[in-house]
């Protein structure tokens, strides 16, 4: 099977940093047509700008401002064939008992909801196209639960829990929905943890080093190329050797 992504239409959340970004370039490398829709619009209009890719600002936790984001891609591009959603927030380093409720519900509407929200928007014109490749981005602590990031923890075992849910109501058509679980990358969302909690991360990878974020967007290109024509509703491990299922 081809890996040939050109002139596809792809979406990536989160993509003006971090694992996002990796993959918005690797996927303009590859010849898609890419939309970068980010929270973050003054970072966004530095990605990229041109007659095949363009910069929206988009915040995941809202479904108007996510159906908007749509509509300037499809107005612009085209209806996507790819999505890769890698926005998501870590928040603060605090046990359960200390968590404030604020916090917990702004982590859980970016992370899980937002992952609601963008499949809801893409899914209905994959299904008209009858093809489709959604990757989301998990996180090796929705596996094993990292301690004092409740929060975190839990909106990613959702989001993987949700991706097998959705894989699995696709399954009979040629759209395959996966996600991965990382390991800790070193990028700006290192910025929200405490320096004990990165350093407990660390200690955790027998690789005993970060994921380089150009690893993770290799294997995530395979994930959403016409190549993966069986493969849905999967959890493919990032972890270092951290988590083995």
């Amino acid at each position: 099977m081809t890996r040939d992504i050109s002139g596809q239409i792809a979406v990536v959340t989160g993509g003006a940093q971090g694992i996002g970004l990796a993959v918005l370039r690797k996927l303009v490398a590859a010849g898609a047509r890419v939309a970068s829709w980010d929270a973050n619009a003054a970072l966004n209009e530095t990605v990229m700008a041109g007659e095949d890719a363009l910069a929206l600002p988009c915040d995941v936790s809202d479904f108007a401002s996510v159906q908007a984001a749509l509509d300037a891609t499809v107005d612009r591009l085209g209806p996507p064939a790819i999505l890769v959603n890698s926005a998501g927030i870590a928040g603060p380093n605090m046990p359960v008992a200390d968590y404030p409720p604020e916090y917990w519900a702004r982590i859980v509407a970016v992370n899980l909801t937002g992952t609601f929200h963008v499949n809801r928007a893409v899914v209905p014109g994959m299904h008209e196209a009858g093809y489709g490749r959604i990757l989301n981005i998990a996180s090796i602590a929705g596996k094993e639960g990292n301690p004092n990031a409740c929060a975190y923890s839990a909106s990613k075992a959702g989001v993987i829990g949700f991706t097998k849910s959705l894989g699995k109501e696709l399954a009979d058509m040629d759209i395959a929905v996966n996600c991965v679980t990382p390991a800790a990358a070193r990028t700006p969302i290192f910025d929200q943890m405490s320096k004990a909690h990165i350093e407990y991360m660390l200690s955790k990878i027998p690789r005993q080093r970060f994921l380089e974020v150009e690893e993770a967007a290799e294997m995530i290109l395979w994930t959403v190329s016409p190549a993966n024509s069986f493969t849905t509703g999967a959890v493919f491990d990032l972890s270092g050797g951290r988590a083995t299922y």
